[in-house]
């Protein structure tokens, strides 16, 4: 699918972006593969590991989302456009409300606008659970881009883009899980929790990455794809990273919530149903286009369905959760 394209990766720096670009290199042989990121660190330190010598289609580009004019340059040519760039602290959002603004929505329309302009293929931007009901700036900053991404499809025109989202959970690798937190105070205490009966989606960067890939085949434009993947208690959590170390219940924090959704029940009225995920289509007249373009597909969700960490049928087990940080390479051994 990748072979012989141009694919730019924003944020390609991030714990996603990394996996990903890891991903394409292993699985395709792409004519560029352009980490797009603003920190020159980073890139450096992926450029130690991921060289242009080793990888000839390797391309690292200094630049912000915010900055259209670097955009456009850096979409010169590009067929496929991964979207991980973001803002994502919760903390950080709340306290530095128009920095996430900046980044996760106004980056988001820059992002939309070059690539049209340039002619891109295929657009797919990485969104989160907190996008869907959002109760924090992060998640109301998702759902604003993620309503941008799909609504960029109407104004294409004669140009060939089209633009998908990607909605997931927590992700076991990536910078900000609760993870590497608990193992620096393994042994030293009790390990902070916000409340016992939290749950959360769980999943792995190298799943995440195999979805996006996924759905970049799949997608037709204007679809969110939700994978069905498992949930977690905290409290499991605990048991799998730190089974000798006690807990203690410190409140839930400003903008979080007890448990997440990734299919509300009124996103649900237009919801395709797959064996593996769903598809949130904008509006109940794409669904049925959908329909009637592939009727053997995905099936209509039932009246009043959600799809909530708190009800899912899917549970991780803590030894499940243990070979997941492990293969991670989140518990030393």
């Amino acid at each position: 699918m990748l072979s012989g394209k141009s694919v730019l990766v924003t944020g390609g720096t991030g714990s996603f972006g990394r996996r990903f670009v890891e991903t394409v290199l292993d699985r395709y042989r792409p004519r560029r593969l352009i980490v797009f990121s603003r920190d020159e660190l980073k890139q450096q330190q992926m450029c130690d590991r991921i060289s242009p010598q080793v990888y000839p289609a390797i391309r690292y580009f200094l630049g912000d989302v915010r900055d259209r004019q670097r955009l456009y340059r850096a979409l010169d040519g590009v067929d496929v456009v991964v979207h991980a760039a973001a803002l994502k602290q919760v903390p950080r959002c709340e306290y530095n409300p128009l920095e996430a603004i900046k980044t996760n929505i106004l980056g988001a329309a820059n992002v939309i606008d070059a690539a049209i302009d340039r002619d891109v293929d295929r657009v797919i931007a990485l969104s989160t659970d907190k996008a869907a009901n959002p109760i924090n700036l992060y998640g109301a900053t998702k759902l604003c881009a993620d309503k941008l991404f799909v609504s960029a499809n109407n104004y294409t025109g004669s140009h060939p883009t089209r633009f998908s989202v990607v909605r997931y959970g927590n992700v076991v690798g990536s910078r900000g899980s609760v993870v590497p937190v608990f193992l620096k105070l393994r042994g030293q205490g009790p390990l902070p929790i916000t409340d016992p009966r939290m749950t959360r989606f769980w999943i792995t960067l190298e799943q995440g990455a195999d979805f996006v890939l996924a759905s970049l085949q799949r997608m037709r434009g204007g679809e969110i794809f939700v994978p069905k993947i498992p949930s977690m208690n905290i409290l499991d959590l605990t048991r799998a990273v730190a089974p000798d170390s006690p807990t203690e219940t410190v409140g839930i924090r400003p903008g979080e919530k007890l448990h997440e959704t990734m299919v509300s029940e009124d996103d649900a009225r237009h919801t395709l149903e797959y064996d593996d995920y769903f598809a949130v289509l904008p509006n109940p007249a794409a669904l049925q286009f959908h329909r009637e373009a592939d009727p053997q597909g995905g099936k209509p969700c039932d009246d009043g369905f959600c799809y909530t960490s708190d009800t899912n049928d899917r549970w991780l087990t803590v030894e499940q959760l243990r070979e997941m940080v492990e293969e991670e390479g989140g518990i030393a051994n």
